[in-house]
């Protein structure tokens, strides 16, 4: 609307419960900067497709509304709107993780190669971009500290993690730099840094931690960490299809609980799992994660946000595991599982729902760490 010389947002819901928490504010402001804007807070008005809703309002110069946009910020970035149900075009054939199985069993190929068949060569040169943002949120998180903006004064961990880390060995100092990968990402997520959304932002330091810690530990190479980021990837896809990756809409199982089940399965399959073991692995990040509530505190993603993606990383690592001492074989399916995660968020109580208003975020007026 280059014609408009005022502007009008609306954050509804969850976005703004927790907008200024997640600098949606920021966004805002950064992207109007040169025009009038006033933004309108109404957490307590929830629009029916999702709760993380707002609308764009443009005004000429006599203040004559001449166009609206209502749009849903629905996870890991993506956006639809009232016209739409989906930002992108679904490009892969099978929308269940049992087909997906069945379509690997009979071609002779591997969960990696499903994706590379329905997205094509580019594919690569994608998820390599996407391991190098990664890669480089992880080494700006550990030289960093200071405490990070919002007003909680919460200190950077991630770059004394690392440092006390090479004083331990063995398995000790594997999980201590485990701890301080996830950390590094989460931080740099909190002070608005640059990261990739695996699946969304709260999550984004679960897969990346899992990956450099394989990288390190084992000397996985690049096109090692490329196919696992591709079966990552697919398993996020799933999740988000059939149900949701949205801690506004699902709680923080959709959040935290995919990020684990998509490192899980990366873990698993640079182990040399078969693809039913990759599958149990990403079952058991969902399950394992069943119910947990998305309560931040102060709106901020930072408590307990920040810790569980440490801890879901470390869940990853024992998910493998298990499934590698396994033949694969379990009851309760993946797809089974997605599809429990999705109801159970549904029925959790708003509260409890990215909205600040329950639970630990309660809990304002904390202790100095």
């Amino acid at each position: 609307m280059p014609e408009a010389v005022r502007f009008r947002v609306f954050l509804y819901g969850s976005l703004a419960a927790t907008g200024k928490g997640h600098l949606t504010d920021v966004a805002i402001q950064e992207i109007f900067s040169n025009k009038s804007i006033e933004i309108c807070w109404e957490p307590e008005t929830f629009l029916p497709k999702h709760p993380n809703a707002l609308k764009f309002e443009a005004f000429n110069e006599t203040m004559e509304l001449i166009k609206s946009w209502t749009v849903y910020s629905v996870g890991g970035g993506a956006i639809i709107d009232d016209l739409s149900e989906l930002e992108t075009r679904n490009v892969y054939t099978l929308s269940k993780l049992e087909d997906i199985l069945n379509w690997c069993h009979e071609n002779g190929k591997q969960l990696w190669e499903f994706v590379e068949d329905h997205e094509g060569p580019g594919i690569w040169d994608y998820l390599a971009e996407v391991w190098r943002v990664m890669d480089a949120a992880i080494a700006r998180g550990l030289k960093k500290e200071g405490t990070l903006p919002g007003g909680l004064m919460l200190p950077r961990k991630s770059s004394s993690f690392n440092l006390k880390a090479q004083n331990f060995s063995g398995p000790f100092k594997k999980r201590s730099k485990l701890f301080a990968y996830a950390l590094a990402v989460s931080e740099e997520n909190a002070s608005g840094g640059l990261v990739v959304t695996a699946p969304t932002c709260g999550a984004c330091g679960v897969l990346p931690a899992v990956l450099k810690h394989y990288q390190k530990v084992y000397d996985a190479d690049l096109q090692q960490i490329y196919k696992a980021l591709a079966t990552a990837g697919l398993i996020g896809s799933l999740v988000k299809h059939n149900a949701s990756i949205s801690g506004a809409e699902v709680g923080c199982q959709g959040e935290v609980g995919t990020a684990c089940a998509m490192a899980s399965a990366a873990a698993n399959q640079m182990m040399g799992g078969t693809i039913n073991q990759i599958e149990y692995a990403a079952e058991m990040g969902i399950e394992h994660h069943l119910g947990l509530t998305c309560d931040p505190v102060a709106g901020l993603v930072q408590i307990p946000c920040i810790e569980r993606n440490a801890f879901a990383a470390e869940r990853a690592l024992a998910h493998n595991t298990y499934a590698l001492m396994s033949d694969g074989r379990h009851r309760i399916s993946f797809d089974q599982v997605v599809e429990t995660m999705y109801k159970t968020g549904k029925n959790l109580s708003n509260d409890y729902k990215e909205t600040s208003k329950a639970g630990l975020a309660l809990f304002t007026a904390l202790p100095k760490c």
